[in-house]
């Protein structure tokens, strides 16, 4: 019986207390306790000193967020554990002369830095403060805790926005006659809370709450709430994390930096989050609160000076931060404030990092023992790597900087100077590039940060907010750059005389913290450079890291990754990358340069099949030489050719002096040209005369195409190259489609290799992009040797969307949760791939060996390469600077679950 009601009491707990070396939370509860409750937990149980308190479970923010209520019976928890918090510290809130102060902190599963709402030094009021006082002996800190408190309760619970309380703060500096808030004296910070409340009164029509249980009970709900402000549910969507997860709330006893000199708070990594180098990085401020470091509000000194100004606190963090990355096995993001000399750690979660930060430290995790190669592989975000694969300013450009800042998030950008988030937005949204210029930012920026090419602020540090946020993006941040003065109200920042305007151009290097005027030119990154033969492997240490971070997926997955390449360039390019074959040549791209373009439209206006076949074996040789080029470039790969796909329309100009000079060029007269350009034109062309359907209409385009390929391979081969051709028939629905054109292909083949006398392996193949080639693909299949899925299209005609057209609706249908995601971007798994898989299995009942494989741009998107991996695909294919992307994703699938 007592067992029964300890399990019913645990299942229905609400609320989870932590302290004095013990917790009811530990570090895998992260989905109910959220991250930050959680580590809190773990941190306590580990004896890491934490000051106590109680979280609240998320489950309770989701179910007041879909009511508007929450379980009755929290508020008999909430009590009970707030008297054992009393009785932890021995202070009671409320407690005029003794009184307990607390925090109320946001804590999500999946990390969200600044993303929701924290208050302090709640519990303070009229009466309490003067307690503080005589309990710490310093009025100064108790009147300078009672004013961010009700600056921060006003702001976040009552609805007055900080913008006003900052501005009767830099009044009270500007008549009291100093530089930062810490120089204000006791006597000024007493008249500014009495003008905090008269701005609350006025604001509100109400008075600031007195009672701490209504200031405790206003924070919660508000945090709750915060899980819906613009800021959150932007950075969800930019993240990916599901909406339903809901926030913990975290009540913990206050610990104060702003006591004085012996006094201060700070933020730190075990590892550096911009490289990845095993050394301490983070810096702290004396005499503050947490907020003054991870808002930027004040510039902090480095964590290396700790070491003398509080040297006892600082040897004891450097003892906190070594057992706690041993622990989690992982980098560290630590808070923590020092109350006169002694250390309180408030957060620690895995950081944020940059991707060569990434690649680095696993790999060194795993050198040091701390990891196995496989955690190391599943510890990279896939679509991090792109990071890698930034441009970074060409060092010939002559170029003086304007100014220098903190490198806070490395890459190089240009854009137009924009100082406003929404201004940000709106711009980058009609297609400018654009930098958000700030003297610092808030969470309230994110959707500008998102929007902006790169973010530079006059002021914070390395751990402020923009920083953090930039780097977890992988978006190129200057922070803390002083020389600059921002001057929001006219739009402009001023360095040195010179002026920068809203709209001008400027370039920001985030490697060195440069600020350039204009748009400079950039240059391939590191890891390119070497991967294309102008850097040496041995000169660059972030390409060591990635290619043996790489390697170690290369040992674990299961698919196959290939290319989409369309020249012998793009196809060295992505075999550099790693490749292992191109599954999507596109033919048609190969007649869009120079005299092919010609060639091109004088088949497509030939008034008989005669015209055609001269027009065609101009073509001939051009695309046999860039075949060869590209089974030159895949030697010992396969390489998949698509036969000509688009319209006849797209290959033709639409009337003006482009359409003049064609007839001129082809001896066309101009009317006949605009008939037979307007009979070409279609109402829906994407479901017309298109795919097969044009090699069935004009065969001998197949027979040139097929002739090309074979012809190709012959001379390669010769050459001592090992090809491995697989000919793609597109936009096959039925399969007498299919095999009308096999046999043209067939024939061409035997004619070619008759003559030539040589043998070639080839396979035919199809590309299953319409529902019913899907829906019959066990017909298909007993002609076709491959399948390859083209997701753009069989998206488009499985949904019913234009792909050209539906982006002016499809965000909405995002932002309302019709669609999880946009389909063309991530694989829409309940239609599309249940197609898919149905076509696999169909296929594959009647070809055992049939090879499948997807084209599309899903290929190159870590969701959607797992769903191929579960689906049993033989390999993705993807444009040839996301390969080291697809490849990562496809170990880490194969990682999670094993075939």
């Amino acid at each position: 019986m007592n067992q029964s009601n300890e399990a019913d009491r645990v299942v229905n707990q609400l609320v989870y207390f932590f302290g004095e070396g013990k917790a009811e939370g530990k570090r895998d509860m992260k989905d109910m306790l959220g991250g930050k409750g959680a580590n809190l937990a773990e941190m306590t149980n580990l004896g890491v000193p934490v000051p106590p308190g109680y979280t609240i479970a998320c489950g309770v923010c989701v179910e007041y967020l879909r009511g508007g209520s929450y379980p009755s019976v929290l508020r008999d928890e909430v009590a009970r554990n707030t008297c054992r918090l009393e009785a932890a510290t021995g202070r009671k809130l409320g407690d005029a002369g003794n009184p307990l102060l607390v925090s109320v902190r946001s804590g999500a599963p999946v990390s969200m830095p600044g993303m929701m709402e924290t208050i302090l030094n709640l519990g303070l009021n009229d009466a309490t403060v003067a307690g503080l006082a005589q309990q710490s002996g310093n009025a100064r800190f108790a009147y300078d805790s009672y004013r961010r408190f009700i600056q921060m309760y006003g702001d976040v619970v009552l609805g007055v926005h900080s913008h006003d309380f900052e501005y009767l703060l830099k009044a009270k500096r500007l008549t009291a006659g100093v530089e930062s808030d810490s120089e204000l004296s006791e006597d000024a910070l007493r008249k500014l809370v009495e003008e905090y409340k008269s701005l609350v009164r006025s604001r509100t029509s109400a008075e600031f709450p007195m009672d701490p249980l209504v200031q405790l009970w206003g924070a919660i709900e508000a945090v709750w709430k915060s899980w819906t402000l613009k800021k959150a549910i932007d950075y969800r969507k930019v993240n990916g994390i599901p909406d339903v997860m809901g926030t913990a709330v975290n009540i913990v006893a206050m610990v104060f930096g702003n006591m004085g000199d012996d006094s201060g708070t700070g933020v730190a990594f075990t590892r550096d989050p911009s490289t990845g180098e095993r050394r301490f990085y983070g810096e702290f401020l004396v005499n503050a609160q947490g907020e003054d470091v991870v808002a930027g509000i004040r510039t902090p000194l480095h964590i290396d000076d700790m070491a003398t100004r509080l040297p006892g606190a600082y040897e004891e963090l450097i003892e906190t931060k070594e057992r706690l990355e041993r622990h989690y096995r992982d980098m560290q993001d630590i808070e923590f404030t020092v109350e006169r000399g002694r250390l309180f750690l408030l957060q620690t979660r895995n950081g944020k990092r940059t991707a060569a930060a990434a690649i680095r430290i696993a790999e060194e995790m795993v050198t040091e023992g701390l990891i196995e190669h496989g955690e190391a592989v599943m510890r990279v975000p896939p679509e991090q790597l792109d990071q890698l694969l930034h441009p970074i300013i060409d060092p010939s450009a002559r170029a003086t900087p304007i100014a220098v800042g903190l490198p806070a998030s490395p890459g190089a950008a240009s854009g137009r100077a924009v100082f406003d988030p929404d201004v940000a937005e709106q711009r980058a949204a009609e297609g400018d590039a654009v930098i958000l210029v700030r003297d610092e930012t808030t969470p309230e920026d994110f959707h500008g940060i998102v929007a902006a090419r790169a973010v530079l602020t006059a002021r914070g540090g390395m751990t402020s907010h923009a920083a953090v946020v930039a780097r977890g993006m992988g978006k190129c941040a200057i922070v803390g750059c002083r020389d600059i003065e921002v001057d929001v109200e006219h739009r402009r920042f001023t360095v040195n005389g010179l002026v920068i305007n809203e709209g001008d151009w400027v370039t920001l290097d985030g490697a060195s913290g440069r600020v350039f005027s204009g748009d400079l030119p950039t240059m391939p990154s590191e890891v390119v450079r070497v991967y294309s033969g102008s850097m040496r492997a041995a000169d660059s240490r972030t390409y060591a890291s990635f290619a043996r971070l790489l390697g170690w997926a290369d040992q674990t997955r299961a698919l196959k990754v290939r290319a989409n390449a369309d020249t012998p360039q793009d196809a060295r390019v992505a075999r550099n990358f790693g490749a292992e074959g191109i599954g999507l040549c596109r033919t048609e791209h190969m007649f869009f340069e120079g005299d092919r373009i010609t060639a091109m439209r004088e088949m497509i206006v030939a008034r008989d099949e005669g015209g055609r076949r001269r027009a065609l074996a101009k073509l001939l040789p051009m695309q046999r030489a860039d075949f060869e080029g590209i089974f030159e470039a895949m030697a010992g790969f396969p390489v998949t050719i698509r036969l000509l796909d688009p319209p006849l329309h797209e290959f033709l100009p639409h009337g003006g002096e482009e359409n003049k000079l064609l007839a001129r060029t082809l001896g066309v007269p101009r009317a006949e040209l605009n008939r037979i350009v307007d009979g070409l034109r279609e109402t829906n062309p994407m479901l017309g005369h298109r795919g097969c359907r044009l090699g069935i209409t004009y065969p001998e385009i197949t027979e040139m195409q097929g002739r090309a390929i074979f012809e190709a391979a012959v001379r390669a081969k010769r050459r001592g190259i090992d090809v491995l051709p697989e000919i793609m028939i597109p936009l096959v629905s039925t399969v007498r489609e299919f095999d009308h054109q096999r046999a043209i292909l067939e024939a061409v083949r035997e004619q070619v290799l008759g003559v030539m006398g040589e043998e070639i392996s080839y396979t035919i193949g199809t590309m299953i992009e319409l529902p019913r080639a899907a829906l019959t693909a066990d017909e298909i299949a007993a002609t076709a040797e491959f399948f390859s899925f083209g997701t753009n299209d069989l998206t488009q005609t499985t949904l019913g969307l234009s792909r050209d057209d539906a982006g002016r609706f499809l965000p909405a249908y995002v932002e309302r949760g019709i669609l999880p995601h946009d389909p063309f971007q991530v694989l829409d798994e309940r239609g599309v791939g249940k197609l898919i898989r149905m076509a696999v299995t169909d296929g594959r009942r009647v070809r055992p060996k049939l090879k499948v494989g997807i084209c599309g741009e899903h290929g190159g998107e870590p969701r959607s390469i797992r769903f191929c991996h579960d689906m049993g695909l033989d390999y993705v294919s993807c444009s040839p600077y996301r390969v080291p992307i697809a490849r990562l994703a496809a170990a880490q699938a194969a990682l999670a679950s094993p075939r």
